[in-house]
């Protein structure tokens, strides 16, 4: 097995799947190789995450993104066909909603300008609305409601492994070690070390190890504010059905809850300190969530806490967005990471924005180069206020 590549990549989740497959389509000659630790993406952030997919964001940057991949997640399963069958990833389209009070409402009003300037398909929704929409919540603390239809999830373990089998297709190495280090020389990356001591060498090293990433960069010098950060989903199983599948629905209060087949998920990000925790809490959803959810639907009074998973973000601690480009203090070093929790719905604009200034110095379907790292020394920050 060779040892020397034209082009390596940390990590093999989503990002740097998404990054090799963007690559090879848009005409990259050079060899690549992902190194992946976990073989069997046990701890992966990408199958953990909830697999949302939404245009429903304030800056223009993330809805732009927002946008491109929508409309690659709508043809993926065509795309990714594979032996001559499509990929499957069940794409359920069935929207976002947005439940507002006095406090919330303000905010939304300023993002639904900016939405309907760039094309996003929301619709504001007053009470009298929102309760025909949602018959079985309450209302009486809000004011209305914004849905966005050109909305939904999929399942992000099934798109993973379209996007492995479509690289491995075309010829991508993955390597299955546990990345140690970036080597460098005279400002510049020339590989990887794996911790079991081998060396692989690459004019281009690319950090796509999501929570793992902060601390890959750290150990050649160069800080970048990303850290683990738990989230937990439960899975519940309510004993009075709903009349319809229930939407992507965020509360107020910031906990959120969807359909997924005869279940609802469910997810509220409290306060964590940062690390690798895979630990599941279910007295917060009996102490914290619970409550919250019977409060907005008696639907959810009587339940059954069927099971539930954590996951890590790859918390941007700074301004809670993504981190795409070269570091602009070593040569050959690129970072795709910080996305904080809307990585997979991004993940496919991502991969091609970056295919494009590595190949050829520059964005062009999207510019994104305001969420290059530079930005973190300049202080022009990405402030993004629809994030959940």
């Amino acid at each position: 097995m060779t040892n020397n590549y034209d082009l390596i990549i940390v990590g093999a989740g989503i990002m740097a799947s998404s990054l090799a497959y963007n690559l090879y389509k848009d005409g990259y000659t050079g060899k690549i190789a992902l190194f992946e630790k976990d073989n069997k993406y046990e701890y992966s952030s990408t199958p953990r995450s909830e697999g949302g997919i939404r245009q429903t964001f304030s800056t223009e940057v993330n809805i732009r993104m927002s946008q491109y991949s929508y409309q690659v997640y709508k043809k993926f399963e065509e795309e990714m066909a594979f032996d001559g069958e499509n990929a499957q990833i069940n794409f359920n389209e069935n929207g976002y909603l947005y439940l507002l009070d006095k406090k919330s409402m303000p905010i939304f009003e300023d993002i639904l300008k900016t939405q309907e300037k760039l094309g996003v398909k929301t619709k504001f929704m007053n009470q009298r609305e929102t309760q025909s929409f949602f018959p079985e919540i309450n209302v009486e603390d809000l004011v209305g409601s914004v849905f966005d239809p050109e909305a939904g999830n999929a399942d992000p373990y099934s798109v993973l492994q379209a996007y492995i089998r479509k690289i491995r297709e075309y010829g991508i190495s993955f390597i299955y070690e546990e990345v140690e280090t970036i080597l460098t020389e005279r400002n510049k990356a020339i590989g990887i070390q794996t911790t079991n001591g081998d060396k692989y060498f690459a004019p281009i090293v690319v950090n796509a190890a999501g929570p793992w990433s902060g601390d890959l960069s750290a150990k050649i010098g160069l800080e970048i504010p990303v850290k683990p950060l738990r989230r937990q989903l439960f899975s519940i199983d309510t004993q009075l059905k709903f009349q319809n599948e229930i939407p992507f629905t965020f509360d107020p209060t910031g906990l959120h809850f969807r359909s997924e087949r005869s279940k609802v998920v469910v997810g509220w990000a409290n306060d964590v300190p940062y690390g690798y925790n895979f630990h599941l809490e279910k007295s917060f959803f009996e102490e914290e969530i619970w409550p919250v959810l019977a409060a907005r639907s008696s639907h959810f009074e009587q339940l059954k806490l069927e099971n539930g998973w954590t996951g890590l973000y790859d918390y941007n601690y700074i301004d809670q967005n993504a981190i795409i480009g070269g570091h602009p203090d070593m040569g050959g070093y690129f970072i795709v990471s910080g996305f904080s929790g809307h990585g997979f719905q991004h993940a496919p604009a991502a991969g091609k924005a970056l295919s494009e200034l590595i190949r050829l110095g520059k964005f062009e379907t999207m510019d994104v180069s305001s969420l290059s790292v530079e930005r973190f020394k300049t202080n022009e920050l990405v402030i993004e206020t629809a994030v959940y």
